[in-house]
């Protein structure tokens, strides 16, 4: 781990994604989000398949959970969603609380990479899908303030990476003076604009 290497405290923003879950009705499972191929019930899976993955990746407990792209298949929500996804998100944040999960190498979606870069991957999700899940059931969104600046960072980083298409639409263009929340959304390749039915 380096000295500029964040060792970010995941709780408080995986705690506002707990919020926005619960703020989730029925209704809105089928509707679209700003992922075109998810509906609301398969980004809240997909938030739950991640949970899971970056836990086991914080604690090095590799196995089907890390090694599973998430591409395999279309997520979706189980009966018990509800219940289990705080608690998921919970023991995901729990898992980076020990400073050896950003050490050494683990995996996560079948790749491997070292700890650290897993966190701010682990990071970048939480906050850029609590952005998905607030914009499509029509929630107000305030992610943690270090954790937007660290994803954030990530994600300026990311755009010279000639890797970047595999995991990243293409940038939208934002303004310098927007808030840092739309200016990360922008990079994440969404637009801040979006709306269900836009």
């Amino acid at each position: 781990m380096t000295d500029t290497t964040p060792t970010l405290d995941l709780g408080p923003q995986t705690a506002v994604l707990a919020r926005l879950a619960e703020g989730v009705t029925d209704e809105r499972l089928q509707g679209p989000t700003p992922c075109p191929e998810y509906a609301v019930r398969n980004l809240l899976g997909h938030l739950a398949g991640l949970a899971l993955a970056f836990r086991d990746a914080g604690r090095k407990d590799l196995g089907v959970t890390t090694d599973t792209s998430p591409d395999s298949a279309l997520p979706d929500v189980g009966p018990g969603w509800r219940e289990e996804l705080p608690k998921i998100l919970a023991e995901l944040a729990d898992a980076w609380r020990d400073p050896a999960a950003w050490t050494g190498m683990t995996r996560a979606g079948g790749v491997d990479l070292p700890g650290e870069v897993a966190g701010l991957v682990a990071i970048d999700e939480l906050v850029i899908h609590g952005w998905d899940l607030a914009r499509a059931t029509g929630q107000a969104y305030t992610p943690d303030p270090a954790a937007l600046r660290v994803c954030h960072d990530f994600l300026a980083a990311s755009v010279d990476d000639p890797g970047r298409g595999e995991i990243f639409g293409p940038v939208v263009p934002v303004g310098p003076e927007a808030p840092l929340l739309e200016r990360a959304v922008g990079l994440s390749g969404r637009d801040p604009g979006w709306k269900p039915g836009s």
